[in-house]
């Protein structure tokens, strides 16, 4: 096993291209109306030569997984390894990608790069600082928290009531000190005191409307429609009273240009936006989706966790807002990971065990029945093992065969785009012979609640939903305000179809418990906040930070 390399030394081994060659694959001249080169292997595109491409638009592909577990499903592996298997094949694909967030990258999960010989580079670049653009998104959203205290300080003329702000500021790391926090103290120098919040960045609204923006324009709009508190009188505060979408739109001038990078058998990947999709609407940016449709004939997209999540929100939400239809959805699933929703221990994985496998393949068969739900066709991507047996694997394949589903043994991990040319095959059949019978989960005429029970009921399996009185009359002055026709974004565990993190499989009759509800008015939906579930994540007790460090040569060791 000491032979196998980690994740680092094959993306340092990387024989990458210049970044105008990899652009030149799909036909993007070296020019400065196209890009500007950020180093040898990075590139951000310019909008205006996007604005300017009257290309058909490509096949969609949309990558989801089974409910995660700590065993790796591999779906941003199994994205890039599709991508190259594509190419592989003779398609002229791209994969378009979230940024990586420092909140995993030194937490738990690590970054978000792929794995194995299906990543994307510079690894390390990617997953660390990148293009800044996180930064930018930060820097923008705190912007508008000191004009907000600015403008209390300085006479307060639109009446907010300071324990009616709802504009949390944000930090890109996990930090559960920050969650809630007291500030402006220090007498009366420095302004009111009052009760504030963190959350993690990808949790930011900024976040959500800069990826569901489709111009510079729709970004400052959007920004200023954000509602950052009330009156006393419960009159609405917009950020635009504020005049702060003029400068928050500045500091996101560079980064609202989408990055280009490869892959390692050099193929171009586009990497853009990073929401998460357990406490946000989980998908990369639309102008980054619909670039790739320009720029190639296929897209591979992902979004976060499992499709009872990611999925949802990337259809229910990112669609609806951007006329996004996608021609194929790919579940990842591994058998480690349908071991353990069938009650094995981590620590036992590695032995075969057909019967709790079977157990497992429930959550399978709840995340293609719901994908079938929005009428689009299904396939599955089965991310190999060295440990899986030929009986666990025959298991698998059989079972999705029962259920009318085309499933693909993909070894990506060990030998890159020559372990996905059977799933790359599978997808560009279906995409070629994929009907229009695309729809929603829901309408968007129905009542705010209502909507939330469909999610509950026909995705997570919930027999019903509670909420308190103050949550049911905030989604009611929700409609009342003029924002009935928003979507949901459920913030929950990502671990179950329940709230329950424990829950393992596909279980029923579960209550989804609705904590809090948040108007996202700018980014346009509803956070609905479940369970335990929070927007500022904490670090684990050894975190992933404790093994990051520079060695003797100044390279970066621990990076995952």
């Amino acid at each position: 096993m000491s032979d196998i390399k980690s994740d680092i030394q094959i993306a340092r081994e990387a024989k990458m291209q210049p970044i105008n060659d990899i652009l030149a694959k799909i036909n993007v001249p070296d020019e400065n109306h196209a890009f500007s080169p950020m180093g040898r292997h990075i590139a951000k595109i310019n909008l205006g030569y996007l604005n300017g491409l009257k290309n058909k638009d490509g096949k969609l592909i949309l990558v989801t997984a089974i409910s995660p577990t700590p065993a790796g499903e591999g779906k941003t592996t199994t994205s890039v390894g599709l991508n190259d298997g594509l190419n592989k094949i003779g398609k002229k694909s791209i994969v378009c990608l979230r940024e990586p967030s420092l909140g995993p990258s030194f937490g738990m999960k690590g970054g978000a790069a792929g794995g194995g010989y299906a990543q994307v580079v510079p690894m390390e670049q990617i997953n660390l600082h990148f293009t800044g653009d996180f930064h930018a998104i930060t820097s923008a959203h705190n912007l508008l928290s000191a004009l907000i205290d600015n403008h209390i300080y300085w006479g307060n003329k639109l009446n907010i009531d300071v324990r009616r702000i709802v504009w949390r500021r944000v930090m890109d790391m996990n930090d559960r000190s920050l969650r809630s926090v007291i500030v402006d103290l220090g007498g009366v120098a420095n302004g009111y005191p009052r009760q504030d919040s963190f959350d993690i960045t990808v949790a930011s609204e900024l976040m959500a409307i800069f990826c569901l923006a489709t111009s510079l324009k729709d970004l400052e709009d959007k920004i200023g429609n954000i509602t950052i508190g009330y009156t006393r009188e419960k009159k609405s505060i917009q950020a635009k009273d504020l005049n702060a979408q003029g400068p928050m739109t500045v500091l996101l001038k560079e980064a609202i240009r989408p990055n280009v990078t490869q892959t390692l058998e050099n193929n171009p990947a586009i990497i853009h936006g990073g929401p998460f999709a357990n406490i946000a609407h989980g998908c990369n940016s639309v102008i980054a989706t619909k670039a790739g449709l320009k720029l190639a004939d296929y897209v591979v997209t992902e979004a976060g966790f499992g499709a009872d999540l990611g999925a949802e929100k990337f259809l229910d939400i990112k669609c609806r807002k951007s006329g996004l239809k996608p021609d194929c959805v790919v579940i990842v699933a591994t058998i480690r990971a349908l071991k353990m929703h069938g009650g094995v221990n981590k620590e036992d994985l590695k032995k075969e065990n057909v019967s709790a496998l079977k157990d497992g393949l429930v959550n399978l068969e709840r995340h293609i029945n719901n994908i079938r739900k929005f009428g689009l066709p299904v396939t599955v991507a089965v991310n190999h093992f060295i440990t899986d047996t030929d009986n666990e694997m025959k298991t698998l394949l059989d079972f999705c065969e029962t259920q009318g589903v085309k499933a693909s043994k993909c070894t990506h991990w060990s030998n890159g785009s020559e372990g996905t040319k059977e799933l790359a095959q599978n997808v560009s059949d279906i995409c070629d012979n994929k009907k229009d019978t695309f729809k929603y989960l829901y309408e968007d005429d129905l009542p705010l609640f209502k909507k939330i029970e469909k999610i509950a009921l026909e995705i997570y399996g919930a027999s019903e939903v509670v909420a308190d009185t103050k949550v049911r009359q905030q989604l009611k002055d929700f409609e009342e305000k003029g924002y009935k026709k928003l979507p949901i974004c459920i913030a929950k565990t990502q671990y179950s179809f329940s709230t329950d993190p424990g829950l393992k499989g596909a279980p029923t009759g579960h209550v989804l418990p609705v904590r809090e509800v948040r108007l996202s008015s700018g980014a346009e939906f509803v956070v609905v906040v479940c369970g335990e579930i929070m927007t500022m994540p904490g670090l684990p007790q050894v975190p992933a930070a404790d093994s990051i460090k520079l060695n003797s040569d100044g390279e970066i060791e621990g990076l995952f």
